[in-house]
């Protein structure tokens, strides 16, 4: 068990835009949040998932929704206590500790607001170890936990519960209720026992945010360049060290909120290593596809973040526009997230791109053999 301060805070809103690979909504609003609750409540305690026991009660919660709806919609700030209160109602239960459903952007955030409230402590875990825009694209769902039942709030008051059939049903009901509630909702699902957390969930991806948030900040008073530092910070982690893609200038983006979620696509044209080059990004929500010269570099689910060239933070795809000088760079995705159940859930296909998922050890085989890999991912190279 840690203590999360809000200096804390700060490295994670900047780490876990990073690993949100472009979504999970902007980090800002949920920081300022979930800071002045540890201001004015004290400090949070964050929880190793070897430290729950079997039988405590974990409420996953996050923001649902187009990311570009938070521009002009901002959280009253307390709907997740109410989510909770619902929950322990419902379940005839008290909740023992809350955690992210992703690890990314915004959602990152929640969890620290709800515990602040009410003197919970957050897991160092989630259910993606990125950020994914669909429900059943959690590590819940595709190792056997029922999303349902469910829960959404607005920011009026309004709480709607859900019980569902299976968890693709819970994402089209969950994403009509969230489009009614003006196209951003707070939701609970995936209510797990702590001896499934254990199981189910990407561990430590908070406490990864953290630590990659506080090399890219520091990185200038070592007078290391942040983006050198980035691909670094990965290195001794799940994931493994990311990998430069590309340098260049966005020349045009195309974006629309369509049925609850912001898809659309970048263009970069190719700066100094890489001039002459163009690079295509397609998301939805979360960046998934990248495209150097018409050939897949990276893709699902392993990550993909666009980052501003001079500082190394994260730009999200609704804050992408031209003329941004950008550095696209990749971080392997961790190992659960690749297992045959994994992937039918979450590759390119899963999106309705016909391409196979490759992984970035393997694209790039020769600079992973150079900077080495985490155990188990020797078979790639």
């Amino acid at each position: 068990m840690r203590e999360i301060t809000a200096q804390d805070l700060e490295y994670l809103a900047i780490g876990a835009a990073i690993l949100g690979t472009g979504g999970g909504g902007d980090p800002l609003i949920g920081k300022l949040m979930a800071r002045q609750a540890i201001e004015e409540n004290g400090p949070i305690s964050l929880l190793d998932p070897s430290e729950l026991a079997d039988d405590a009660l974990v409420m996953p919660v996050g923001i649902m929704g187009a990311p570009t709806v938070l521009f002009e919609k901002v959280p009253e700030g307390r709907e997740t206590l109410r989510l909770l209160r619902a929950v322990e109602q419902a379940l005839g239960r008290r909740v023992s500790a809350t955690t992210p459903t992703e690890c990314g952007g915004i959602n990152s955030q929640i969890p620290f607001l709800l515990a602040a409230h009410a003197h919970l402590p957050v897991l160092d875990g989630d259910g993606m170890g990125r950020a994914f825009p669909e429900l059943q694209m959690v590590t819940f769902h595709v190792y056997g936990a029922s999303g349902s039942p469910a829960w959404l709030a607005d920011e009026r008051g309004s709480i709607v519960m859900l019980q569902t059939s299976d968890n693709m049903q819970l994402e089209w009901l969950a994403r009509g209720v969230t489009m009614r509630m003006g196209g951003l909702a707070h939701l609970v699902d995936y209510v797990v026992t702590g001896k499934q957390y254990r199981q189910m969930a990407v561990h430590h991806t908070v406490s990864t945010c953290i630590d990659i948030g506080r090399a890219v900040l520091h990185a200038p008073e070592k007078r290391q360049h942040p983006i050198e530092v980035l691909c670094a910070a990965t290195q001794n982690t799940w994931y493994g060290r990311g990998i430069v893609l590309f340098q260049g200038k966005i020349v045009d983006v195309v974006r629309r909120t369509e049925g609850g979620f912001a898809r659309g696509r970048a263009v970069l044209r190719g700066l100094q290593a890489f001039q002459d080059s163009e690079l295509l990004i397609e998301f939805q929500n979360e960046n998934l596809v990248a495209r150097r010269d018409g050939e897949v570099v990276a893709c699902v689910p392993d990550l993909i973040t666009v980052l501003d060239s001079e500082v190394a933070t994260a730009i999200t795809t609704e804050r992408l526009h031209y003329g941004q000088r950008v550095t696209v760079i990749a971080i392997p995705s961790p190992e659960i997230l690749r297992t045959s159940e994994a992937l039918r859930v979450w590759e390119p296909r899963a999106f309705g791109y016909d391409i196979p998922f490759v992984p970035l050890e393997r694209r790039f085989a020769a600079y992973y053999r150079e900077h080495g890999v985490p155990r188990g991912k020797e078979r790639y190279l």
